[in-house]
């Protein structure tokens, strides 16, 4: 990097809940997603595979260049779409691997590819241990696919309290995105009087230093992106043209003048907004240059400005966390906040605490049959979890995982009762996806789809031969009143669309 250029970031989220039937491994039909089979098809063919192959073009359209934009942007993929996308289209999957190698020669040991939170769970939301698997299951995944530790982790929703800030510590991460929304008070280091940022106007020029609460000294640094550009992008067709886009970035330069970024859904380039990528990859590749910007991303910038200045986050109105697409702290995730999208007016999301709740009573129930029978199997049963993502990416080392966290003298039944317990975990975990509360009615497709890995997770009890929980979780589900009178409740949606999947695979 030049110290006399200002760095221009762009990050993308690019992610989708985990869309396959749990007990096929498949996707079902998505009627919504035509004419397309799925929405993961669609939106790939609309941007991700667009990003990979982004044209430039001059008159009567003719091809001047090809460019990967994930070359040229920080970005993260959700896991669960990563490993949809390896399958099923690895060229693409490649072409997105090979640009985080690039980047990583290119900005001095700092790659693009940041991991993210598996399963895009809320975290604040979590309990601690479910909190630290994901974070770790992430961190696992993105090892495996990019071959190196990763230096950030994407916060789903930017969802952030100071618990899970400290987990990110604890597992060695560098830094993380948030909402300048999200900041409460900053200061100088080694000074004692804070400035207080409530109305969101800190300097986004800059990284921050939080420390961790433990009183250890350990910290992380925090970026906060431009809020302006990133509505602008999502919302305000910044995307018309590349001038425009640029235009928005060079008005926002923060008072060092050394960085400005934005971080946005990915889908924001090509699917939100069509030919969203030529725009894209022409900023990148001409008009940030022409105006004096170097394109680069998080890490190489932390390496060569390290925070000068101390940050605090806020609490939240109900003391759980903020997020960047709440206004009302988390309450997009657990109550009738009035955020959605897709309803009509008159309609309420007060389902949404019921089904919250029914979900973390079956993940109750799951943890206490986990930690009460299965101690006699696993060495430590905790670690087996965080390590299962292993065998999640790599069936073929569930032998060698087994081997290594089994007690001595298991049996191949004590071996199948172990993978059982733990595919109930994953389950379990993959029902949290944030879109299931995100959007208008709990009859809703995402909402369903969280629904299915819960149907999954009850048959699994069975399957082991457990006291099922399913009555006292339909009975709490069954508050989950729908805005469609047709659709009933929770329990009425789950009987209606997950029930009969168990039943077909069990024929």
């Amino acid at each position: 990097m030049s110290e006399n250029k200002p760095a221009l970031i762009i990050h993308g989220h690019f992610y989708q809940p985990p869309r396959e039937n749990p007990w096929t491994g498949e996707i079902d039909p998505e009627p919504s997603a035509h004419p397309f089979p799925n929405w993961n098809e669609r939106v790939f063919q609309e941007c991700y595979r667009p990003n990979a192959v982004a044209e430039i073009q001059g008159e009567k359209g003719k091809v001047l260049k090809v460019v990967n934009n994930y070359a040229g942007i920080s970005f993260n993929f959700g896991p669960t779409l990563f490993s949809w996308m390896e399958k099923f289209h690895p060229e693409t999957y490649q072409r997105i691997i090979q640009a985080d190698r690039e980047s990583v020669h290119q900005r001095g040991g700092h790659g693009n590819a940041i991991a993210q939170a598996y399963a895009h769970s809320i975290l604040p939301l979590c309990n601690e241990k479910d909190c630290r698997t994901l974070v770790r299951w992430g961190i696992a995944e993105f090892r495996h696919r990019f071959g190196r530790a990763p230096e950030s982790l994407w916060l789903p929703e930017t969802a952030c309290n100071d618990e899970t800030l400290g987990v990110l510590i604890d597992e060695g991460l560098k830094f993380v995105i948030l909402s300048p929304a999200q900041a409460e008070r900053v200061r100088q280091s080694n000074e004692k009087e804070w400035v207080d940022m409530v109305e969101g106007n800190i300097d986004t020029s800059r990284p921050y230093r939080h420390f961790h609460r433990d009183g250890s000294g350990r910290s992380i640094a925090i970026f906060f992106y431009n809020d302006s550009v990133a509505k602008a992008i999502a919302f305000e067709g910044a995307l018309i043209s590349s001038q425009m886009l640029v235009d928005r970035f060079e008005r926002q330069l923060g008072s060092s003048g050394l960085l400005a970024s934005a971080a946005v859904d990915g889908e924001s380039f090509g699917h939100h907004f069509r030919y969203g990528e030529r725009s894209l990859a022409y900023a990148l590749e001409k008009e940030a240059p022409r105006r004096g910007f170097q394109s680069t991303n998080y890490g190489e910038y932390l390496e060569q400005y390290p925070p000068a200045m101390e940050v605090e986050i806020k609490k939240g109105p109900d003391g759980k966390g903020t997020a960047w697409s709440c206004p009302h702290g988390l309450g997009r995730w657990y109550t009738d906040c009035g955020c959605q999208v897709g309803g009509p007016e008159g309609w309420n999301q007060a389902w949404r605490t019921p089904l919250r709740k029914a979900l973390d009573f079956l993940r109750g129930e799951a943890s206490r049959y986990f930690q009460e029978t299965t101690s006699e199997l696993f060495i430590d049963l905790w670690k087996a979890r965080d390590e299962y993502v292993e065998v999640i990416l790599n069936p073929e080392s569930r032998q060698k995982f087994l081997a290594k966290h089994l007690k001595r003298n298991s049996g191949e039944s004590e071996r199948a009762k172990a993978v059982l317990y733990l595919d109930l975990q994953k389950n379990a975990l993959l029902m949290y996806s944030s879109c299931g509360w995100f959007f208008a009615d709990v009859s809703g497709l995402e909402s369903v789809l969280v629904l299915k890995f819960a149907g999954r997770a009850l048959d699994y009890f069975e399957e082991m031969g457990l006291k099922s929980p399913k009555k006292e979780f339909l009975e709490i589900l069954a508050k989950a009143k729908s805005n469609r009178p047709e659709m009933g409740n929770g329990a009425d949606v789950f009987r209606r669309f997950v029930v009969p999947l168990g039943k077909s695979a069990k024929k």
